[in-house]
């Protein structure tokens, strides 16, 4: 799945804040600290990132050649 642009809820541009967000978690920060910075404060913004799954790699595996 791609980020949203845009929270499906409430309408905030949230598209930009996923590669520091992906990048700092990636660094074993908290996910609820670095979104806290981000300024992520409602929660159907806060589900977005965290409901998040990468799944780019897993899929490319299977496609038909």
């Amino acid at each position: 799945m791609i980020i949203p642009v845009r929270c499906f809820s409430c309408g905030k541009p949230i598209g930009q804040l996923w590669e520091e967000f992906k990048k700092r978690t990636a660094d074993n920060e908290k996910p609820g600290k670095v979104l806290d910075e981000l300024g992520l404060e409602r929660f159907c913004c806060r589900s977005v990132f965290l409901g998040q799954e990468d799944l780019i790699e897993l899929v490319g595996k299977f496609k038909k050649a």
